[in-house]
């Protein structure tokens, strides 16, 4: 019997995450991955990327699992964001919040690696990789897991950051809100004829939203194209060359002829929400309690965020003396991650619906929302530093740098 105080179901990046924020807690964990490790980097980078924002980076800083030193890392100081057939553009830069740059595209499985050799090294997690739970039980007095490999572990706490799948939502049942976006997104990773010029792109043409997104190499951008699912299959099987020219003419020629490197893949997409984050012994992070739609890239940087507040709960309760799985106390970290995540996906829903009607009335209020957006310097402001993870700013510079 290997005894913890929290049972972290799922050690990709947001479970590690956490793991690592307990660090000087005096909290032991127990993550339990299935995945084996890989601790390979293909030439090409790989087609899965995440766009950190500020408050990711900080947080991955913080825990010294940053890859800083990779040479992999996809600054981005610049983002432009347009309708095809339209004059309606918004562009955003670094300067309007005085910061270096406006995020960092990364591969996951980059990511991944660099978190788990910051675990390896530390004293308070016990990894489990490659295993799965095969059972649990919860009652007032803690919670068992017991292992496919016939390993238990008793803890205190246990906690899901086992993706949009969740095993241990599935046990739970906590209720679920969902549907399916009527999407699938096409992931891989092209060459450019032009220079990126570290800026994001995204275009928006009728159902589809297609975005390129910039990578170390001032020619490679990982794309993240959402269209009809049997749109996006039919891309995935098209000859490479019918698929760049179609890819190059969907994006308007705006980095010239494009070339697909590597795989592509489809995957479909679709909201979920919990109906709760948490209970008596457990909690959903990440995936786990949310996915919504990847047209603002902020999937990751949501679930990075869930990790450190329930890593600060955890250790504020500890440092009290209370019990980490009791659910009062647990509370604080649920109404203010549901709030936030709600938020996010129903936003996400509003703009895909708008984007994806093609009427002429909309069409108009479209092109007239995103030139007065982009000419009210305040308001492209408040949305920027959103998209960075600092919250709401009253001005710039000085509130951005205080955080």
């Amino acid at each position: 019997m290997q005894a913890a105080d929290i049972i972290l179901i799922g050690g990709g990046m947001v479970g590690l995450s956490l793991a690592l924020a307990l660090e000087h807690s005096g909290l032991r964990v127990a993550v339990i991955e299935g995945q084996p490790e890989d601790d390979t980097l293909p030439a090409i980078p790989d087609h899965r990327v995440s766009a950190i924002n500020l408050a990711s980076r900080t947080l991955l800083e913080r825990l010294d699992a940053w890859p800083a030193a990779s040479g992999r890392l996809g600054p981005y100081r610049q983002m432009e964001v347009w309708e095809a057939d339209s004059p309606g553009r918004i562009g955003f830069s670094a300067d309007l919040l005085h910061q270096p740059e406006l995020g960092h595209i990364v591969e996951n499985r980059l990511l991944q690696q660099s978190l788990l050799a910051r675990a390896r090294q530390c004293p308070h997690i016990r990894l489990h990789m490659p295993a799965r739970a095969a059972s649990l039980s919860v009652s007032e007095q803690g919670a068992f897991v017991l292992l496919d490999n016939g390993t238990p572990i008793t803890g205190r706490l246990l906690v899901g950051a086992d993706g949009a799948r969740s095993w241990l939502r599935g046990q739970l049942q906590p209720g679920m809100t969902e549907w399916d976006y009527d999407h699938s997104a096409l992931v891989a990773t092209v060459a450019t004829a032009e220079p990126h010029r570290q800026t994001a792109r995204q275009i928006f043409r009728g159902d589809d939203i297609l975005a390129f997104l910039p990578l170390a190499d001032a020619h490679q951008c990982s794309i993240v194209w959402s269209c009809s699912p049997e749109r996006a299959e039919a891309l995935a099987a098209l000859p490479e060359a019918e698929f760049n020219k179609q890819l190059s003419h969907a994006f308007d020629l705006r980095l010239g002829l494009c070339t697909v490197l590597g795989p592509r893949m489809a995957i479909p997409l679709r909201a979920r929400f919990s109906q709760q984050f948490c209970g008596p012994r457990w909690a959903l992070i990440g995936d786990a309690a949310h996915t919504i739609h990847p047209l603002a890239g902020q999937g990751v940087n949501l679930g990075l965020q869930d990790a450190q507040a329930l890593a600060e709960t955890l250790i504020r309760l500890h440092r009290h003396g209370r019990d980490i799985g009791e659910l009062a106390g647990l509370r604080a970290f649920e109404r203010a991650r549901k709030a936030e995540a709600a938020t996010l996906l129903v936003a996400m829903e509003g703009l895909k619906r708008l984007f994806g009607t093609t009427h002429p009335l909309w069409h108009g209020l479209r092109t007239l929302g995103l030139g007065l957006t982009d000419r009210l310097t305040p308001l492209k402001r408040q949305l920027a530093a959103q998209a960075l993870g600092l919250g709401h700013l009253g001005q710039a510079g000085t509130s951005v740098e205080k955080n």
